[in-house]
């Protein structure tokens, strides 16, 4: 979840994955996380794409790509979720 938007938690991996893997295509062009946007990547899940349209896009991707870094377990993610530790 980013605000109002809410995404499955596959898709947010999934999301992290395209973004990773672009990160370091060239090392002498190497691209800023907090400008890149995975919009024109084709495997971009569907859920993903009103998120293009909006101007702060890439913030919004680099906030759900730092949220799906956590190795915690799905349900402990949930911050509404009591009783994990």
């Amino acid at each position: 979840q980013d605000g109002d938007l809410k995404f499955p938690l596959e898709s947010v991996k999934k999301l992290k994955e395209l973004m990773d893997g672009n990160r370091h295509i060239n090392p002498r062009m190497m691209v800023s996380m907090a400008a890149y946007s995975p919009c024109q990547e084709k495997h971009l899940p569907e859920e993903f794409q009103p998120v293009c349209n909006r101007e702060d896009a890439p913030m919004i991707f680099r906030r759900l790509s730092l949220a799906a870094e956590d190795d915690l377990c799905e349900i402990c993610a949930n911050a509404a979720c009591a009783g994990c530790f």
